[in-house]
């Protein structure tokens, strides 16, 4: 066997594909942290201002959401835009970023950002979905506890000036049923707390996860809404999951039950 090595030659179509020259490369620069300006809306923690401040970063920062015209004429020269919930970053908006690199939604939720346009801008984007998901689980068990000991109605009774020392129809929430509809951070979190006041949980979701503690996953959403003293809703806005909740579930629900949704309004 000769040692000489044997290069098979490559066809004209192929090698024209492996030329490069007449293509247009994009060349990758060093950045100053001075250089890049950072736009921060809707009161985000001034803890991340400072760190970006002392970064050397340019940092703008606004208390509030801006309306469309002071948008996108701020976004115009920005290379990182920061916001929250409010802030509705769409492709008429985006469009006049020119410089625009990342987009920080310091939230759970996406949908108030067009998220096609920005990936076929390179925008990257990204949130933050541990950010308040032990918040929303501690305020889900407050109100559970509200409509249970009916606190709405006494407290508006005295703020009316009524003393109305009445225990009908209140209950302790220990032995109830709580049915969750999605079970990420903030619904295995809230089943945990449930748990720990005696509640009994029961939970559905698309995917096959692994129950948390001694909760207990059903087949099906109707399953949830038919055995659940309290129901919670957790699921992300979609378009399978807009509308989610209609006449048809409502009737599904145990009389007296309690219907929470801490999702999207279009749920």
């Amino acid at each position: 066997m000769s040692d000489t090595l044997q290069i098979k030659s490559v066809p004209i179509s192929r090698r024209d594909s492996f030329n490069t020259r007449d293509k247009q490369t994009r060349e990758l620069k060093p950045f100053y942290s001075g250089d890049i300006k950072i736009l921060l809306l809707e009161n985000i923690s001034q803890k991340a201002v400072d760190i970006l401040n002392k970064a050397g970063y340019q940092v703008e920062f606004h208390t509030k959401a801006l309306d469309k015209d002071a948008l996108i004429e701020k976004i115009k020269d920005v290379h990182v835009v920061g916001i929250r919930s409010k802030t509705k970053l769409t492709q008429e908006v985006l469009s006049h970023a020119n410089k625009l690199i990342a987009i920080g939604c310091f939230c759970i939720g996406t949908n108030q950002v067009d998220l096609t346009y920005a990936a076929s801008r390179g925008i990257c984007v990204f949130n933050s979905p541990f950010s308040n998901s032990r918040s929303v689980a501690e305020l889900v068990i407050a109100e559970i506890i509200l409509l249970a000991r009916q606190l709405g109605d006494r407290s508006r009774e005295m703020h009316d000036g009524v003393w109305n020392k009445v225990s009908n129809n209140c209950y302790e929430i220990r032995g109830k049923t709580l049915g969750i509809i999605g079970y990420g951070h903030i619904g295995t979190q809230l089943g945990v707390l449930a748990e720990s006041l005696g509640m009994h949980v029961i939970w559905y979701d698309i995917l096959p996860l692994m129950p948390i503690g001694m909760s207990t996953a059903v087949e099906s959403l109707d399953e949830v809404l038919a055995e659940a003293d309290f129901v919670s809703c957790h699921v992300p806005e979609t378009p399978e999951t807009k509308n989610m909740i209609g006449a048809r579930e409502l009737a599904l629900m145990k009389p007296g039950s309690y219907l929470i949704n801490a999702s999207r309004g279009t749920v």
